[in-house]
């Protein structure tokens, strides 16, 4: 799942699309006037956006409303985590490595 969210995330027009919805929800319509492109690109970005779970959607009559669906980003903030916490625990190994060789005699 992080795969998707990250891919999701690597295109400039999806995240302004998520730094959008972060103030509320919009319409594909409000959306794309928002990005400068068609309704079509922004419908394909909001597919890519559905399928990580970054975002959901609902449609009233003709109009779809989007807004941002916490799960995707809960997905990608628990991998950061965990890679944050194997790094921080690397690199306390090496502090130790480093403190034991200054205090070993000729060092």
């Amino acid at each position: 799942m992080a795969d998707r969210v990250f891919h999701a995330l690597a295109d400039a027009n999806r995240r302004a699309v998520i730094e959008r919805l972060t103030r509320g929800p919009a319409t594909v319509s409000e959306l794309a006037a928002h990005l400068g492109v068609t309704v079509a690109a922004t419908v394909q970005h909001l597919q890519v956006l559905q399928d990580s779970e970054l975002v959901r959607s609902e449609k009233a009559g003709r109009v779809r409303t989007c807004q941002i669906d916490p799960a995707g980003l809960r997905n990608a903030e628990a991998w950061l985590q965990r890679q944050r916490t194997a790094w921080e625990h690397r690199l306390d190994r090496l502090g130790a490595v480093l403190d034991d060789q200054k205090k070993e005699p000729g060092s």
